[in-house]
């Protein structure tokens, strides 16, 4: 096995990584998304699960399309059920991903 598959991407955000002429945007659609839009937070042992309404589907896509450019040390996970039913975002990873995301939300929410 090659030594490098066994490695774990480092938690470190870079969005220089994200085009300059989408940086600002992406950077407000996060907040948007996660601290407006997020309807309900579930627990996972690897992560968090997001619910969105229906109508935030491109909002959400857009967010996985730059942050998975920045942040590439996260699963992104899209369940989008029927009858424009609710859309779950699952953000999971490796070892410290779950304690990264806890703590990202906590400061944020307390802004």
């Amino acid at each position: 096995m090659n030594p490098s598959q066994d490695q774990t991407p480092a938690i470190a955000c870079d969005l220089t990584a994200i085009p300059t002429e989408q940086r600002a945007a992406h950077e407000t659609r996060a907040e948007q998304i996660l601290f407006n839009a997020m309807q309900e937070m579930r627990e996972l042992t690897d992560g968090y699960a997001l619910r969105f309404a229906a109508d935030d589907y491109d909002s959400i896509t857009q967010f996985i399309a730059n942050e998975r450019l920045c942040c590439p040390f996260f699963n992104f996970g899209l369940e989008v059920t029927p009858e424009r039913g609710p859309i779950w975002l699952r953000l999971t990873g490796g070892a410290g991903v779950k304690e990264f995301l806890s703590a990202t939300l906590k400061n944020e929410a307390e802004r």
